[in-house]
């Protein structure tokens, strides 16, 4: 099991953020993704929304990063460290937008970009955004395969009930001949895409009993990453022993990655949570992604 973290500062969702997070900026951030470099852990992630109803915001939160602009800064920053989007909503971008944007990142970071997409569940955002809600589902189905068709190649070609493309140069495209493309979600619906269409699954909202069940259910594909959070936030310095039971209950429910929050008052105290849950990670098997 390879050992990554859910970016602090990007995302304040009310669940996991910390209050030093809201004076937190690009500095703070960027000395956090250069120790996780450092220490080879293997990602970093920034999810996507793009205007959160206020309404709403009580509940999810409304601080999120724009994921293309956060990544391409930390890219120039760190060597190894790959980067996630977890995750960009299908349904507001088309398959050649997020081809050359996303290409153009996996590029310009030297191929450790990895794409969590997922379908959206926030009808005020896609009302707002003057994206159909009803439907997503099969769009994002047809998107996943255009995405697939578009990256890799500067002469991208599909046709489909949604999408269709063909005699277009997109250049540059991405380093990587195939980008690990990771679905989200919270459903079995969800874990049936990412295994007939993905590389991998994300998911979100669940306990570890019911994503142990989900996954006994259906065949994985060989190396498809398995991507699940402890939950809530972990304290390896405070807290040894709770962090290595989360790390060992997550690897034994099917994880072939975790990515933990981490609880800090600081900064310089999440840099110093971060050291101590890479060396509780060796322990019970969590290696970072150097010793892979």
């Amino acid at each position: 099991m390879l050992l990554g973290i859910g970016s602090p500062v990007v995302t304040r969702h009310p669940a996991t953020a910390a209050q030093w997070e809201a004076d937190a900026g690009i500095a703070e951030l960027s000395v956090i993704a250069e120790t996780a470099d450092r220490l080879g852990l293997h990602h970093m992630t920034c999810s996507e929304h793009v205007a959160v109803p206020a309404g709403v915001a009580a509940e999810r939160g409304g601080t999120y990063w724009d994921p293309l602009a956060t990544f391409g800064f930390l890219a120039a920053r760190t060597s190894r460290l790959r980067l996630v989007t977890q995750v960009l909503v299908l349904g507001f971008h088309h398959p050649l937008e997020i081809a050359k944007r996303y290409g153009t990142l996996d590029t310009v970071s030297g191929g450790r970009l990895v794409l969590g997409l997922g379908v959206g569940s926030l009808r005020e955002e896609f009302d707002l955004l003057g994206e159909p809600f009803s439907g997503r589902g099969a769009r994002a189905d047809e998107a996943i395969v255009a995405l697939r068709a578009a990256m890799g190649t500067t002469s991208p070609a599909h046709s489909g009930e949604h999408y269709a493309f063909a005699d277009v140069v997109v250049d540059p495209t991405t380093a990587q001949a195939q980008v690990p493309l990771w679905i989200g979600g919270r459903s079995a619906r969800s874990l049936r895409r990412a295994v007939e269409l993905g590389d991998g699954w994300v998911p979100f909202g669940l306990p570890l009993r019911e994503l142990t069940e989900m996954l006994a259910a259906v065949e994985l594909p060989e190396d498809f990453s398995v991507v699940l959070s402890p939950g809530r936030p972990l304290d390896p310095l405070g807290d040894r022993d709770r962090a290595a039971r989360a790390l060992e209950r997550v690897r034994q429910a099917g994880a072939t990655i975790t990515a933990p929050y981490i609880a800090a008052r600081s900064a310089a105290h999440y840099i110093d949570q971060l050291v101590a849950l890479r060396e509780i990670g060796v322990e019970v098997g969590a290696a970072p992604a150097e010793q892979r």
